[in-house]
């Protein structure tokens, strides 16, 4: 008869939060923190509280994943409008009375501390677009995909004209994934491909007079016509533009198969890579851990990334479908363009390396993103059950 008035242990009163979780998905993600810290450690042990603020950057987005994984996909669906409204009205801010940093005029005040708006969007856009096609859905007519252009072409440019390409590239991808997935047809996404493939060809082709000294392209601005070319020859000017992808492609270079070793990384403590905690920490993770460790690094995000579209297939509607696939391009693109700027194959942005780079903000981002998949996944086990 006591047995019938005995409280349950702590375990089993919390052990149901965690049921819904996706082991493999959090084992991703477990690889890929512990690779940040290893890595943190390493590199930013000199640099006052980097490695303790990287873990606890962790913990927080930890903590953030966690409790977005409670939320059931439909409670996200109805967040959708109000947060990308928030988001936009944020940017509107930003354009009309916000902060200058570094060049660029991307924050506001909120009262505690300078924020970036911007960062809303990343979840704001997959999330805003899954509801208008999930609204759509039975009766999607091309007025419908041009509504949704509209909704991705209005902070995308907001966003560009702070100026930040790395982040209005960043949302533009996201959000036109959402789009490719809701079903837009092949025959409008072969033409600007083709095109793009084109333009590329003949930048690579005319660069010498392209970007030569006096010549200015139109739409671009300077800063970034420089980015282009510095990546096209970054030889045209070795101690300036060019020094971070020179320095990168050393580091990447001289940690050969196997790395120089933990902490022996001459480019990353002698301080030739610049950045070597953000938006660089890769050179100085190849420089260390060598083509062994960049692929098990690749290995990593190749298992989050399949791991994710795997759940957007799964997922049991169209709203969860679209989310879960384009958040998992979040990870996709923030690891490309990361990894390709760093070797000198993209144009240097400010895109962090998911899990790796040093970041408050952009972990928060990670954390949510994770927890917006663990979230869907726990749906369809709910569903199936």
């Amino acid at each position: 008869m006591a047995s019938v008035f005995d409280k349950p242990s702590v375990w089993r009163r919390i052990a149901p939060w965690f049921h819904g979780f996706d082991g493999p998905l959090a084992f991703a993600v477990f690889l890929l923190a512990c690779a940040g810290m290893l890595i943190m450690y390493s590199a930013g042990f000199n640099n006052g509280t980097r490695f303790e603020d990287h873990g606890r950057n962790m913990l927080l987005a930890a903590f953030i994943m966690f409790v977005v994984a409670q939320i059931p996909p439909q409670r996200l669906m109805t967040l959708a409008v109000p947060v990308y409204v928030t988001g936009v009205a944020l940017l509107v801010a930003v354009a009309l009375f916000g902060i200058t940093k570094k060049g660029g005029k991307r924050w506001i005040n909120v009262g505690i501390k300078d924020f970036q708006p911007s960062e809303i969007l990343k979840i704001a856009m997959p999330l805003m677009l899954a509801w208008w096609f999930q609204k759509r859905e039975g009766q999607l007519r091309p007025l419908d995909f041009g509504v949704a252009a509209l909704l991705l072409g209005v902070p995308v440019v907001l966003i560009q004209r702070q100026p930040d390409l790395g982040t209005a590239l960043l949302i533009l991808i996201v959000g036109l994934s959402v789009i490719f997935f809701a079903g837009m047809s092949w025959k409008l996404v072969i033409p600007p491909v083709v095109l793009g493939v084109i333009g590329l060809v003949l930048i690579v082709s005319f660069e010498p007079s392209l970007c030569a000294d006096g010549v200015r392209w139109p739409v671009l601005k300077e800063y970034q016509q420089q980015r282009i070319c510095t990546l096209l020859d970054p030889t045209r000017d070795p101690l300036g533009k060019g020094f971070h992808i020179i320095q990168g492609m050393i580091a990447i270079g001289s940690g050969g198969i196997t790395g120089m070793g933990f902490m022996k990384g001459t480019q990353t403590h002698l301080e030739f890579i610049p950045e070597h905690t953000t938006d660089f920490v890769f050179a100085a993770y190849s420089e260390e851990f060598g083509l062994l460790g960049n692929l098990f690094l690749l290995a990593a995000f190749i298992f989050l990334i399949l791991r994710g579209l795997a759940i957007a297939l799964e997922a049991p509607t169209l709203f969860s479908r679209l989310l879960a696939g384009s958040v998992t391009m979040i990870f996709f693109t923030y690891a490309f363009v990361n990894m390709g700027m760093v070797s000198g194959i993209v144009p240097v942005v400010g895109v962090p390396l998911p899990f790796i780079s040093y970041g408050g903000t952009a972990m928060v981002t990670l954390g949510l993103a994770v927890g917006i998949l663990m979230a869907i996944s726990n749906s369809k086990r709910l569903v199936q059950s």
